[in-house]
């Protein structure tokens, strides 16, 4: 049964992960360590609506962090990243 849910896990993070946008996003924040949405957005040219979801997604599985400062949301890379990431970073 462990072997089915690291396999679900890995799945969801892997098509996570087979997205451009989202590629770039994680690019960003290991160069940057921290961004907000805005500067997120202009860095991958993105609007900040649609950023927003690539950032929520990649959150929900624990890919990036965030932080509420004000009106500002900051992501940046979780600490620690899931596995599966960590050696997909190394291509990037």
């Amino acid at each position: 049964m462990l072997y089915y849910k690291y396999m679900n896990e890995l799945e969801r993070v892997l098509k996570a992960m087979a997205n451009r946008r989202r590629l770039a996003l994680i690019k960003h924040l290991r160069s940057q360590r921290e961004a907000s949405v805005g500067e997120l957005a202009e860095a991958i040219k993105l609007s900040l609506k649609a950023t927003s979801k690539h950032l929520v997604i990649l959150h929900n599985l624990g890919i990036v962090e965030r932080d509420q400062r004000s009106l500002l949301m900051y992501y940046r890379l979780a600490d620690p990243l899931p596995r599966p990431v960590k050696s997909l970073l190394s291509y990037l």
